[in-house]
């Protein structure tokens, strides 16, 4: 079976964001002065093939250990077949 995952990786609420806050300041330089708490992350997509239950395993090591930082990002995916 063939499966697609869609990876989600932020920062956690504790961790300072100064990219995101660029972003917001430069927003309110361009006259959006109602945006605020801005955050930056990152969006990845793989397509894995195997048993789902292998997959989803691995896919699970491969945000923990490759894809994000758990000590300072939050991550969830969502698998679904291709």
């Amino acid at each position: 079976m063939n499966y697609q995952a869609k990876i989600y990786v932020t920062l956690k609420p504790s961790i300072l964001d100064p990219q995101g806050r660029t972003v917001e300041r430069a927003l309110s330089h361009l006259n959006h002065e109602n945006v605020g708490s801005v955050r930056i992350g990152k969006y990845i997509e793989l397509n894995l093939s195997g048993e789902k239950a292998e997959v989803e395993s691995q896919l699970k090591d491969i945000v923990e250990n490759v894809l994000s930082n758990p000590i300072m990002e939050d991550a969830r995916w969502e698998l679904a077949e291709a």
